[in-house]
Parts: structure tokens; sequence; C-alpha cells
């Protein structure tokens, strides 16, 4: 085990690279100073167009009109946006999961009749839940969205593994 000397550590001129070389070593990177700026300068133009039309920037420009209640565009993105393209991939997605989870109470379930005639399906929570739980770790969630569509229907606002085991559940079509 040596120590380290001073004279080790420490820079020679030889090793200091000249300005001609730092240029030189730029150039070689592809970057340079005015590239640089261009592509900030469009960056910046290009965000601030963005924010103009931004009703959520709080930077007080009249070009930004916040959003009005009662206008057909209300709460919805703007249409071609990713977040418009987002949204149909969600509600397909969910739209899958309460088709799985109809065909799962029709699995699991017992077939019965309604009280003004036709033909339902019924499962306890605790049954199906132990079912569902390979397939999906968001039954809860799913249900409500079922029931929301009018597809089931179970007493309560909320379903919980081990105190609702018994409530039932019916599949209505």
């Amino acid at each position: 085990m040596g120590t380290n000397s001073r004279s080790d550590t420490m820079e020679t001129e030889e090793d200091v690279p000249t300005p001609a070389q730092r240029s030189d070593d730029a150039a070689a990177c592809g970057v340079s100073v005015k590239g640089l700026k261009e592509n900030w300068q469009k960056w910046s133009n290009e965000h601030r167009e963005y924010q103009e039309h931004n009703p959520f920037s709080h930077d007080g420009r009249p070009g930004a009109a916040p959003p009005r209640r009662g206008r057909d565009d209300y709460g919805t993105p703007p249409q071609g946006s990713m977040t418009e393209r987002r949204g149909k991939d969600a509600h397909t997605h969910i739209g899958r999961e309460v088709e799985e989870l109809c065909q799962a109470i029709r699995n699991v379930g017992q077939p019965g009749d309604k009280d003004g005639g036709g033909r339902v399906v019924t499962v306890e929570f605790g049954k199906l839940f132990e079912h569902y739980v390979t397939i999906s770790n968001k039954l809860v969630g799913v249900l409500l969205r079922a029931r929301k569509q009018g597809l089931v229907d179970f007493e309560g606002e909320m379903l919980w593994q081990g105190k609702d085991d018994h409530a039932v559940i019916t599949l209505l079509q």
C-alpha cells in the first residue's frame, strides 16, 4: 500500500486541452452552440404556443379561455389528442373486464328465476372473489362498474372481502 503523491493527481500542461481542441471535440460530438440555441428556441416557441391554449396555465394570457360548463366540449379532451385516445382505450379495456366478470358469474353462479319472470344467475361475493382473484385483482371496482351499467345488482354501496362474503350478487343479463 503506497500513498498517492501530489504529482500523481495534478494535471500537467500537456493534459489540459487548448481552446482549439475543445471546439474540435464539440464538433466531433455534433454539438454546436448555435445548434443548441436553435433547438432551445424552437422548444421555447412551441411551449409558449401550447401555453397560450392551455386553460390551466396561470400566466394570465387572454388567449387561454377556461372551460365553461354547459358547452358540448366541456370535460372532454381535444379531439384527436393522445388523451382522447387513452380514454377510448381505457373504456374498451374496462368493457372487456366487465364482460369477463359476467362470464365468471355465469360459470360460478347458480341459475335461478327472477321475481318478474326471466332467468338470473346469482353467486355469493366470497365464492366469486375466490374464483375471480386469479383473473384480476380489481374485482370490486369492476363490480361497481357493471352495476352502474345495469348488468349486476347487489346490496350495499361497497363489498369487502371477509365481511361481505355472503352478499349475493345477481347477474341481470
